[in-house]
């Protein structure tokens, strides 16, 4: 138990810091990397890789009907969702893409509703508040001026949260394996997406953007993503979410730093609003599961 405990820390910490600083990272790799082409590499190459690893380790092959849920846990969070950023990252600072993708509890929540679970009032209130502030991100002059970036922003969250609520009711395959499997399905998605649009690696590539996207690999996919994996399989959808009000601080502030990002006062005010809606679902979720609980234990007694 205690080291279940101590997986589910590291789990959380590493993607509260790491997924925090992939914003940045996607940007800095689109200096010389075309969208698609560069996320969808990306998770094919990660997703080799831990499958290559989970082979030796001698774990079993997916079946027929594991990879197909997969992959559409795969094309809905790598695909749609990561594809979404890292499209519109051509044209949004990092800071205010990490912003908009912090809706993802709150989109997770609605989706909940489709398996029966109830929201309390505060779960409104917490909905109410959250996309009153991606009202107010929307209105942000970076935004604001480029439409095409702004939609991708609201369907990328989406997306994500319908793949990590399918991906706790599908037969997955088991650990590190279902991880890999996700990955190549987001990763051949994305590849064939770019390629049909006509994207190519011909252009001289630098050292800088090169050095991003394997950042990208080994920390954002290979690490960080498979600790969300394993935390929406060892904690409700919430806590795995819970990362979204961490996230667009940590981009907003190496934003500025490295990227020198402008940050104007009303994209700072959509950052509170949304991390502040996403804080009180946080807190009243972990409440109502702990009256759950109680409840169960009283019964039993009973």
């Amino acid at each position: 138990m205690k080291n279940e405990k101590t997986r589910i820390t590291l789990a959380m910490i590493s993607m509260y810091l790491i997924w925090g600083s992939t914003y940045l990272g996607i940007s800095i790799a689109l200096e010389s990397l075309p969208p698609l082409l560069l996320a969808g590499v990306r998770f094919l190459t990660a997703g080799g890789i831990l499958f290559t690893i989970m082979k030796i380790q001698g774990a079993a092959s997916p079946s027929v009907v594991e990879w197909r849920n997969a992959a559409l846990v795969g094309i809905l969070m790598l695909g749609f969702g990561v594809g979404s950023v890292t499209f519109a990252e051509q044209w949004v600072a990092s800071g205010l893409a990490a912003v908009a993708v912090a809706t993802i509890p709150l989109w997770a929540l609605l989706f909940s509703i489709l398996w029966k679970e109830r929201p309390g009032k505060f779960d409104w209130l917490a909905l109410l508040i959250g996309f009153s502030g991606v009202v107010l991100l929307n209105l942000e002059s970076n935004l604001r001026s480029n439409p095409l970036g702004a939609f991708l922003l609201i369907l990328a969250p989406i997306s994500w949260a319908l793949g990590s609520n399918l991906s706790k009711h599908l037969k997955l395959p088991q650990g590190g394996m279902g991880f890999a499997a996700e990955l190549l399905a987001g990763g051949v998605f994305l590849t064939l997406v770019g390629l049909v649009r006509g994207e190519n690696l011909a252009a001289a590539i630098t050292t800088r953007s090169l050095l991003a996207w394997v950042y990208l690999v080994v920390f954002g996919s290979l690490i960080a993503f498979t600790s969300y994996m394993y935390l929406l399989k060892k904690t409700r959808v919430a806590v795995a979410t819970s990362y979204a009000y961490v996230n667009p601080i940590v981009a907003l502030f190496l934003g500025m730093l490295l990227a020198n990002e402008p940050i104007t006062y009303l994209g700072v005010l959509a950052t509170f609003v949304i991390v502040s809606s996403v804080l009180i679902l946080s807190i009243t979720r972990n409440k109502s599961q702990h009256k759950k609980v109680l409840t169960t234990a009283a019964e039993k007694q009973i």
